[in-house]
């Protein structure tokens, strides 16, 4: 007997585009698909660390789906704002009101691990760094503390897939409805 939840097991190299070599000097490994979903689905609240009110920026973008089209509380944190989208920004994680269930991190490569500390500190259950961002000490430090660590990953790009709004290559599948998408916590 399946789970009704269970996202059929799809290859290790099913998000890799064709002739694509692993990068070299990574000797990490995340968590497969069916983690990645699990992880999702456990969040309540995101914190997106380097959250920009620059409509131009990945980050800007991700917030916005993130607040239209999942059951997400998401929370925005960056010293040099004081709003994005209307909603109030946090100079630190230790400065929000809750305590994030995922961290997710738009920040340069220099700075992970300590924002990897920060996520530690501030008791986050999930360190998640977007497509691009690979840094083996902020994971290892973040997994040592007992936090679920994603790399060179987009929440929203994972979301839209698990829920139907991208093929699984992470494309537009084209399908245009006008039904919403019942996300349930």
């Amino acid at each position: 007997m399946s789970d009704a939840c269970e996202i059929p097991a799809a290859p290790a190299d099913a998000c890799a585009v064709p002739g694509t070599p692993v990068a070299p000097g990574r000797t990490w490994t995340g968590p497969d698909q069916q983690e990645r979903f699990a992880i999702l689905r456990r969040t309540r609240s995101i914190a997106i660390v380097g959250a920009s009110s620059n409509p131009a920026r990945a980050s800007y973008f991700v917030a916005t789906y993130l607040l239209s089209s999942s059951p997400y509380d998401v929370y925005f944190v960056n010293p040099r704002a004081d709003e994005i989208l209307g909603r109030p920004v946090y100079a630190s994680l230790a400065d929000l009101p809750v305590v994030p269930d995922l961290v997710d991190v738009f920040r340069k490569h220099d700075d992970l691990p300590g924002v990897a500390q920060e996520a530690v500190d501030a008791g986050a259950k999930t360190l998640w760094l977007q497509l691009g961002s690979w840094n083996e000490e902020a994971a290892r430090l973040a997994e040592g503390a007992g936090l679920s660590v994603v790399m060179d990953r987009c929440v929203k790009i994972e979301h839209a897939r698990f829920h139907g709004g991208l093929h699984l290559a992470g494309f537009d599948t084209g399908v245009i409805s006008s039904k919403r998408q019942l996300l349930s916590r």
